[in-house]
């Protein structure tokens, strides 16, 4: 998922987030030039790739109708949701030369993704595209518009609505589909239709099966750390401009508007399911564990047009994204997109997606579809192939190439994945994060094998392996040492210039938008520390209402500090009259169980409250902490032993360091 759409979650017990200490100083080094060695770098890509090739340049325009009559979405009380003018920059020279300082490849990818608008896709098929990360699609149907996922957030998918309704046709929305569950296809739907036009049947919501559960959980146990992460992945603290930010691979930017969801009318189940909604035929294929645990593709017979949810998009996507998540199969991945083909194939003469813009005619319908499921299965059997002869992951990652007949495709590029980034998760997903090297099984933590390279080699003598490494361009070596330096001497200031500057460079030759934001971020954090703004809040009262019980206890649970907790014991029976839901609650062994419809004999205390005051909890309105004396509780028992358990809970600080100690 793109935005985490939980991060506030941690309010669950912490009430508030608070900062750590942040390193600053006072006049930071400012973004240097691109080094020779990375424009030779870079280069030799733009000698490799066949730039000459302006179809996608032809492709953005094709079909353009009108732009937004203001590039920048505020929220209802002025906030800016998004700011498109801040990419500006890309539009200069279009399909020109790049910066120095920026990938040609990604540059050429993000100047695509500078084109935002309105766009027809076929008659009776239209796409705002590039007003948030992804596409919202509207289908002319029999009496209004079918509109297929409604963006991250109310504002960027309202405007959007009305962008279609101002130069196309003013229709009422008369059904919604959700192609997966990520947060970029379904939070802004209060802003395309009324719930209580879907809870009477009027108008259709349609999702694949387990979605609820998918977007509501995805990121919640590990959303600090994800979100953290998803912080460099973006690149949210980095200026836009050719040393900063230059967009995402998979779109621009995110909007920070308002994130709603609520239960879809009806789900699809099984490939081959068809519906038809408001006078429009469409055939579903299932594809769960592909780029989101619950997907689906679907096909328009009327319009001989497939929509490709997120499989096969413009870039090669990501089997593990940076900011971290469960592996995916790139073999799943292949054989759905194989079945695609199989299933409308010969018949199609458009394809679209979630992201990017459309192929036209059959022949690049399938030869699209071809080439990314081949990339994909490359990765995946491939990969297998030099892990069976001995090769551990780093190893398979350096060597690892793609044919020609993939590489030189540019949506077969790595702009949002990272092609080293996906074999070494494939690796992990069927070996796991060990070489079986036995030296390896038990590695120290970053800081103490830091600190033993230092005393072993000294300070001064790697700086000075580091800058040579630096001045002959091996920007991975000179990083590494001085990761090592600055993990076991967290204030040397020489260090940490030096890993930024390799860092920097590092990043000015990638071609993955988010390793790029990975680098750069990196680099400013050396150079001044963890700047914090204000904290990141993507939950919503939808997406926390949508959570179950058993979601929240078992975040409580993951807050428990175990080794505080291990000795102590405790038993509390838990009532929420508003669900008619019952738990019995146990802590012990540093654990945190609980049990819905049982009842403990020897409880410390009976507690009642609504699911609603959880709800509150979530959402910031009410502490944990507190949650003893409040009167929104009810207790019978022992109410102090509840308070000293409460005490066992951690809280988490959204703004810990990455780059350092």
């Amino acid at each position: 998922m793109k935005r985490q759409i939980v991060v506030a979650l941690i309010a669950l017990i912490a009430g508030t987030l608070t900062g750590t200490a942040v390193r600053a100083q006072s006049s930071p080094p400012q973004p240097a030039d691109a080094t020779a060695a990375t424009r030779d770098a870079n280069q030799k890509l733009l000698n490799f790739l066949p730039f000459a090739n302006k179809q996608d340049f032809e492709d953005i325009a094709r079909g353009f109708i009108a732009d937004l009559s203001n590039p920048v979405i505020k929220g209802a009380s002025g906030n800016t949701v998004i700011d498109l003018t801040q990419y500006d920059f890309l539009k200069q020279n279009m399909g020109g030369e790049a910066p120095p300082t920026v990938n040609p490849s990604l540059w050429r990818q993000s100047q695509l993704l500078s084109a935002h608008g309105l766009f027809k896709v076929v008659d009776g098929i239209y796409q705002v595209r590039n007003v948030d990360l992804a596409n919202i699609t509207f289908v002319r149907g029999k009496t209004g518009w079918i509109v297929i996922d409604p963006l991250t957030s109310v504002e960027t998918a309202k405007a959007s609505l009305d962008l279609v309704n101002s130069k196309v046709e003013n229709l009422p929305v008369t059904g919604v589909i959700f192609t997966h569950s990520h947060v970029d296809h379904f939070g802004g739907v209060r802003g395309v239709v009324d719930e209580k036009d879907v809870r009477s049947g009027k108008v259709p919501l349609v999702a694949p099966e387990g979605f609820m559960e998918e977007a509501v959980s995805e990121n919640v146990f590990a959303g600090t750390v994800m979100s953290r992460r998803a912080s460099y992945m973006y690149g949210n603290l980095l200026p836009k401009n050719p040393k900063g930010n230059v967009g995402g691979g998979l779109g621009l930017t995110t909007a920070a508007g308002t994130i709603t969801l609520f239960e879809p009318s009806k789900l699809i189940k099984k490939t081959g399911e068809t519906l038809n909604i408001d006078g429009i035929d469409i055939v579903f294929q299932m594809a769960p564990g592909t780029e989101a645990p619950a997907e689906m593709l679907f096909y328009f017979p009327q319009f001989k047009a497939i929509d490709l949810a997120e499989d096969a998009t413009h870039t090669l996507h990501n089997i593990l994204t940076l900011r971290g998540a469960k592996v995916r199969s790139a073999q799943k991945w292949a054989h759905y997109l194989d079945e695609t083909l199989r299933l409308w194939g010969k018949d199609a003469v458009v394809s679209f997606s979630s992201h990017h813009w459309p192929q036209w005619g059959n022949d690049r319908v399938v030869e699209h579809l071809e080439k990314q499921r081949d990339l994909y299965r490359y990765i995946n059997d491939q990969t297998l192939r030099m892990a069976n002869q001995g090769m551990t992951m780093h190893e398979i990652a350096d060597k690892f190439q793609l044919p020609d007949s993939l590489a030189k495709e540019f949506y077969s590029r790595g702009y949002y994945g990272n092609l080293k980034h996906n074999v070494r998760a494939t690796y992990q997903l069927y070996l796991g994060w060990w070489d079986g090297n036995p030296a390896n099984f038990d590695p120290y933590p970053p800081t103490d094998e830091a600190k033993r390279y230092v005393d072993l080699i000294g300070a001064d003598k790697m700086l000075k392996g580091a800058k040579a490494a630096f001045d002959k361009g091996d920007y991975r070596w000179a990083a590494e040492l001085t990761n090592k330096v600055v993990f076991a001497q967290p204030t040397n200031q020489a260090a940490r210039n030096l890993e930024a500057a390799s860092l920097e460079q590092l990043g000015y030759q990638a071609e993955s938008g988010p390793a790029r934001n990975f680098y750069l971020s990196g680099a400013q954090e050396l150079r001044g520390g963890v700047h914090k703004v204000a904290t990141p809040n993507t939950s919503s009262p939808d997406i926390i209402r949508g959570m179950t019980t058993e979601m929240f206890l078992d975040f409580l649970a993951i807050h428990l500090n175990g080794p505080k907790a291990a000795g102590k014991a405790y038993a509390f029976n838990v009532t929420f009259p508003d669900t008619k839901e019952k738990y019995a609650l146990t802590v012990k062994n540093g654990v945190m169980n609980y049990s819905k419809d049982t009842v403990l004999q020897k409880a410390d205390a009976n507690i009642t409250l609504d699911r609603s005051t959880l709800d509150d909890i979530a959402l910031g309105k009410l502490k944990l902490g507190n949650l003893a004396d409040s009167g929104q509780v009810k207790f019978d028992g022992d109410r102090a032993k509840f308070k000293e358990m409460l005490g066992l809970y951690d809280k988490f600080d959204f703004w810990f360091t990455i780059a350092e100690p």
